[in-house]
């Protein structure tokens, strides 16, 4: 995919909820010298984003360019409609994870021709302006949802911001968005909440068993309740769509358990093929990667040593995993790399005295 160079994007920019995303945005403008002020509800969410460098805190005096609304999805639609009238020349974008019923609210507003709704796909299981960072966006997913009434300049704004964000901005109507982040976002929410409920039911040393699969599973069930529980009732039909065709397969599974294997292992191929769909970096096609795996020392400057010797490799990490050994002083670093380049590596990294294998 070819790189799209966004265009100058004018200050000042006002983020308006400096949480998680809010601050994100401020420190990631702040490092393209783009002018950010900061409100809150809380004054304490300013003054934190503030002193990570997310920006300075909104003057009534200032006029901005462009507002980026990022509260809670109950609030955004009131939040927004305010930022329209109040700033009557500034466009206006959110961030908030469900756009149709925000699309709708807004349209009957004044100006409502200055505002693009927008949605990152990128976030964490921990929240608050702490947890910021300026790289959140980068070669992550950002929807861009323009009603028909949207001007040409306020898409053109929203675009630029995803791109100096470092994002990969993807125009869609705003209920074809729903209808995805249904499947590729809310419902594995659910799935990986309910897979860790079962957890509080384990018997005896049952999750000493615990390995990185069920890590990986469950990791996103630490996610902000409230939240959650905020975005799931703004897409509840799109939300049950799915989940009424997982509730299908599940009881295909239920059924066909030591009695029918090919009934099962079609759901199971199911599963597989749909993991080759999901898309690699930056929107690209699905990676075809190898994985080396090399056993990381549990001490110091050990995991700066593994970096070091694989870049004098000339092998490019494209992603990298680290799991540690339940009772033992040693880790399992995963390295994907590019397709064919694995045998390499791992030659590279048993000359240097590491344990590597494919």
């Amino acid at each position: 995919m070819t790189a799209i160079a966004p265009h100058a994007l004018p200050g000042p920019v006002l983020v308006i909820g400096c949480g998680l995303i809010g601050t994100s945005v401020g420190l990631a403008l702040r490092a393209h010298d783009v002018e950010v002020l900061l409100l809150d509800a809380l004054p304490a969410n300013v003054e934190v984003a503030e002193s990570r460098g997310a920006g300075r805190a909104f003057v009534d005096d200032v006029v901005p360019h462009l507002v980026l609304v990022a509260v809670p999805p109950v609030a955004a639609a009131a939040v927004v409609t305010e930022a329209l009238a109040r700033w009557s020349d500034a466009f206006v974008t959110d961030v908030t994870s469900v756009k149709a019923g925000l699309q709708r609210a807004v349209a009957a507003a004044q100006g409502s021709d200055r505002y693009v709704g927008g949605h990152p796909m990128a976030g964490s299981e921990r929240s608050g302006p702490m947890a910021a960072s300026a790289q959140l966006f980068e070669g992550r997913p950002w929807a861009v949802t323009p009603s028909p009434e949207s001007r040409p300049a306020a898409l053109d704004v929203v675009v630029d911001l995803a791109l100096h964000l470092g994002a990969v901005p993807i125009i869609m109507e705003a209920a074809a968005h729903d209808r995805a982040v249904a499947l590729v976002s809310h419902v594995p929410q659910v799935m990986s909440t309910l897979t860790a409920a079962r957890l509080n039911d384990a018997e005896g040393n049952s999750l000493a068993l615990a390995g990185p699969g069920l890590r990986d599973t469950t990791r996103i069930a630490a996610s902000d309740s409230a939240l959650w529980l905020d975005i799931l009732g703004t897409n509840a039909q799109d939300v049950r769509s799915v989940l009424e065709l997982v509730r299908d397969d599940l009881d295909r599974v239920i059924k066909s358990l030591g009695e029918d294997d090919e009934a099962l292992g079609t759901v199971l191929e199911s599963g597989r093929r749909g993991t080759d769909l999901i898309p690699g970096k930056h929107g690209s096609q699905p990676d075809r990667l190898d994985s080396v795996h090399v056993q990381v020392a549990d001490r110091p400057g050990e995991l700066s040593r593994l970096m070091s010797d694989t870049g004098a490799s000339g092998v490019n990490i494209e992603d990298l995993r680290l799991d540690h050994d339940l009772g033992r002083p040693v880790g399992l670093a995963e390295i994907a790399v590019a397709r064919g380049v694995g045998d390499d590596l791992v030659a590279a990294l048993t000359a240097r005295g590491w344990t590597a294998y494919r």
